[in-house]
């Protein structure tokens, strides 16, 4: 069965799947080659100011969620996005990469849950 994975972009260690950078901004350090990005959706990324505003602080994480939520839903790319996710799940996994260093608090995972709950 194939599935949604959340990946951080600097691991070692990649799985396979369909390569899609969820962030708005490009990973420091990184290189579009070792990238090796099947697409780089940055419009799917919360908006800066939201961004900026959470700074990756945990405690704030409940509320960030609830207002990335929010950005989805008046996204207008997101039903395509989504559309993208359901087609290449049908042949294999999808990576959701992201740079944050926190792997439970950041977009990606509201992000996954989100898509997941569309589908």
């Amino acid at each position: 069965m194939t599935e949604i994975k959340l990946v951080r972009i600097y691991d070692h260690e990649q799985p396979e799947g369909y390569r899609i950078l969820v962030d708005r901004m490009w990973p420091r350090g990184m290189s579009k080659v070792k990238a090796d990005l099947g697409e780089w959706d940055k419009q799917i990324g919360p908006t800066n100011e939201l961004r900026k505003w959470f700074n990756h602080e945990d405690e704030k994480f409940p509320e960030f969620k609830e207002k990335y939520i929010k950005e989805l839903d008046e996204n207008d790319f997101t039903p395509e996005f989504i559309e993208t996710v359901k087609d290449k799940l049908k042949s294999g996994d999808v990576l959701f990469l992201y740079g944050a260093k926190n792997r439970e608090h950041n977009q990606a995972v509201v992000l996954k849950e989100y898509v997941e709950s569309k589908m």
